[in-house]
């Protein structure tokens, strides 16, 4: 069942257009926290999100842009604001569609299910997914999701680049400049404590699937993915 998460802070509207996409055979996911809707995205892991852009604390291109940080899934603006320099923005920033308000619920629905042909359905391109595999370890970059012994666990997208590099290389030692290199080569200075969070992010999702601890830091040289896992070498 495909789901559909309703970015909307109007409880009615999106009463509304939760009761609607049911009625289609969708599930459908409603963010409540406006300060944590990245968080509800990974939680509940949508194949469409439905996204207002006047909403509180950050607005709809904001979280729009976060998405897109992590995700390909299809974002689709439902908005009162119907200037061209609002739905151009939309589109800049990621998103597939745009809707004005007032809208009928019939074009919503034909939206959503024309975008999730082409995304997950009919027309959605036909390529092999690639995969990373270390000793039983896989990491799946095009899903942005890691398994190791049946159990998953969600990357972002640097997240699944650091970790495709370090399996790539195991076992040997990565440098910190490689690193840096290969995730952020289009920006001419970098703070080196970037690196430190994101592989501290990292070491919290390898704990998840029970093998943070084939995650080292040496000393003066970068890191290195060794597999001491169940199945490891």
């Amino acid at each position: 069942m495909h789901r559909i998460m309703i970015c909307e802070d109007d409880p009615k509207l999106a009463a509304l257009l939760k009761a609607n996409i049911e009625k289609y055979g969708y599930d459908t996911g409603v963010v409540e926290q406006f300060d944590q809707v990245l968080h509800y995205f990974q939680t509940y892991d949508p194949h469409l999100v439905l996204m207002d852009v006047n909403l509180p604390k950050y607005d709809g291109f904001y979280w729009c842009r976060q998405i897109r940080s992590i995700s390909k899934c299809q974002i689709l603006f439902i908005s009162a604001r119907a200037g061209e320099m609002d739905q151009v923005m939309a589109l800049e920033y990621g998103a597939d569609d745009y809707i004005t308000k007032p809208f009928h619920m019939e074009v919503v629905m034909a939206k959503i299910r024309s975008q999730l042909r082409r995304a997950v359905g009919e027309y959605a391109p036909q390529f092999e997914e690639r995969i990373v595999k270390l000793a039983g370890m896989n990491v799946y970059p095009e899903r942005l999701e890691m398994e190791l012994n049946g159990v998953r666990s969600p990357l972002t997208k640097k997240e699944a680049d650091l970790l495709e590099v370090l399996m790539q290389q195991s076992p040997r030692v990565v440098s910190r400049e490689a690193l840096l290199d290969k995730l952020w080569d289009d920006q001419a200075f970098v703070d080196e404590n970037t690196l430190n969070v994101n592989m501290t992010r990292l070491r919290k999702k390898l704990q998840e699937v029970g093998a943070d601890i084939g995650l080292e830091t040496v000393r003066g040289a970068g890191y290195r993915l060794l597999a001491t896992w169940d199945g490891g070498e």
